[in-house]
């Protein structure tokens, strides 16, 4: 399949699904390609907009080229979060390749994997406006083997997002901002068994971004995330460069449970920056799963302004190793 350059074409909603025949199916994108503009003219399958472009059973699929993908979405931005569309999702496939394009203004995420193993995701730019509701830049589910690497993401929500299933991805070489960092979860919503474990981000640049290097899990869950480790990490004015949220929730209190998701075996190491928030370091674990084997290794991080950057740690059990600004006890 090709899309030439200098050339843009309307695109309804579209589904292809294998097994292929073929060894490898290429899609190659040097054109544009648009959404409609109006969510009423979208021609959705049993009146669902829940996926714009999806590629499901599609074994040695590689998307490339240096074509736009454009979701139109800000008519959807005021739509109810279920019935937005994802732009591109690669569902129930293995030995994925995806690189070079743009992405903007996603209805929702921009770029789901679902369910798949060794996928490369590389020199990909996201571009969608920092207000922008749940238009997650790359959101990584039930997956393993994945590696996203010298990617530029700003969006309204996370920069890449990994939830439960996800286990081995590999992420280095990303500037993220605006947006909610890169976040492990959210786990254990609705006291679900989530599961995510080793996880490698490295060399990463955050700029005015909500978080930057985040785990965030419900109360009342079950599961793990564990083996995670963040390391060279530059924040520029993010508000929560480093942050373990274990009472994440849709409003502003949060009561706590007997069980919770245990995070265990994350190390943040060498990270670098300016904070724009009150705390550069917040981990807030829980009373009854309290977070274990945390490391802090070389981190010097000073707020941007006059006032000076802080550390809150709650139910954290680990060590601290290196530079340690702002003050942060274990």
């Amino acid at each position: 399949m090709y899309v030439p350059a200098e050339n843009t074409f309307l695109l309804h909603p579209i589904k292809l699904e294998g097994p292929c025949v073929s060894s490898g199916v290429i899609v190659e994108i040097n054109g544009n390609i648009t959404a409609p503009r109006e969510p009423s003219r979208w021609r959705c399958y049993d009146n669902r907009c829940d996926k714009w472009i999806h590629f499901k059973h599609a074994n040695g699929l590689t998307v490339r080229g240096n074509g736009t993908i454009n979701g139109r979405g800000h008519k959807w931005w005021n739509v109810n979060d279920r019935l937005r569309p994802t732009a591109l999702e690669i569902s129930h496939s293995e030995n994925i390749s995806l690189t070079g394009l743009s992405f903007m203004d996603s209805p929702r995420m921009h770029i789901h994997f679902e369910k798949s193993k060794s996928a490369r995701v590389t020199n990909i730019t996201i571009d969608s406006p920092g207000e922008s509701p749940n238009t997650d830049g790359i959101h990584v589910s039930g997956s393993r083997d994945v590696f996203i690497d010298y990617c530029r993401i700003g969006t309204g929500d996370d920069c890449i997002s990994i939830v439960d299933g996800c286990s081995h991805l590999n992420i280095s070489n990303i500037i993220c901002g605006p947006g909610h960092g890169i976040s492990i979860g959210s786990l254990g919503k609705h006291g679900s068994n989530d599961n995510v474990e080793n996880i490698f981000v490295s060399d990463v640049l955050f700029v005015n971004s909500t978080n930057g290097a985040r785990i965030k899990t419900w109360q009342g869950g079950k599961g793990h995330a564990s083996n995670i480790v963040f390391e060279r990490i530059w924040t520029q004015d993010s508000y929560n460069p480093i942050i373990i949220d274990q009472f994440y929730c849709d409003g502003e209190h949060c009561t706590e449970h007997d069980s919770a998701v245990q995070v265990s075996n994350v190390t943040f190491r060498h990270v670098h920056g300016t904070s724009q928030g009150e705390f550069a370091v917040k981990l807030g674990c829980s009373a009854s799963i309290p977070c274990t084997g945390i490391v802090l290794e070389d981190i010097d991080i000073r707020s941007g302004y006059e006032d000076q950057a802080k550390a809150y740690t709650s139910n954290v059990q680990g060590i601290v190793m290196g530079l340690n600004i702002p003050q942060t006890h274990l």
